[in-house]
C-alpha cells in the first residue's frame, strides 16, 4: 500500500502572508531564521533518535524486547543523525571562515 507524500515547503517564502502561514507550518520559533530552524531540526532529531536507542537497550537489557535487532537498528538511526549534525556543524564554520576571509 503506497502511502502519500509530505507536502513539500520552500526554503524561502515568497511574500509576507506566506510567510507567516509558512513560519506556523514548519515549527519556526518567533525571530528564527531558516538556517537556524534547519539546525534546530536536526538537534530536535539527535534527541529523539538518542531517546529511542536508550529506550530500546532498556527493553533490550530487562527481556521486554522481542527483536534484538531493532536495538542495533536504533543505534545506526542515532548515529546517522549525529554524523548529519556534525556535518552540518562542519560546514556551517567553513562558511564562516570564507565570509570572514572576504575583505570589504
Amino acid at each position: 500500500m503506497l502511502t502519500p507524500m509530505e507536502k513539500l515547503t520552500p526554503l524561502t517564502p515568497l511574500s509576507d502572508g506566506d510567510k507567516r502561514k509558512e513560519v506556523r507550518d514548519a515549527s519556526f520559533q518567533e525571530g528564527e531564521s531558516v538556517f537556524g530552524a534547519i539546525f534546530r531540526s536536526a538537534i530536535d532529531n539527535v534527541k529523539e533518535t538518542d531517546a529511542e536507542f536508550k529506550e530500546s537497550q532498556y527493553l533490550l537489557a530487562t527481556g521486554q524486547l522481542d527483536n534484538p535487532a531493532a536495538t542495533m537498528i536504533a543505534a545506526s538511526k542515532n548515529q546517522t543523525a549525529v554524523n548529519l549534525l556534525i556535518q552540518l556543524r562542519n560546514k556551517a564554520l567553513d562558511v564562516y571562515s570564507e565570509l570572514s576571509r572576504i575583505n570589504l
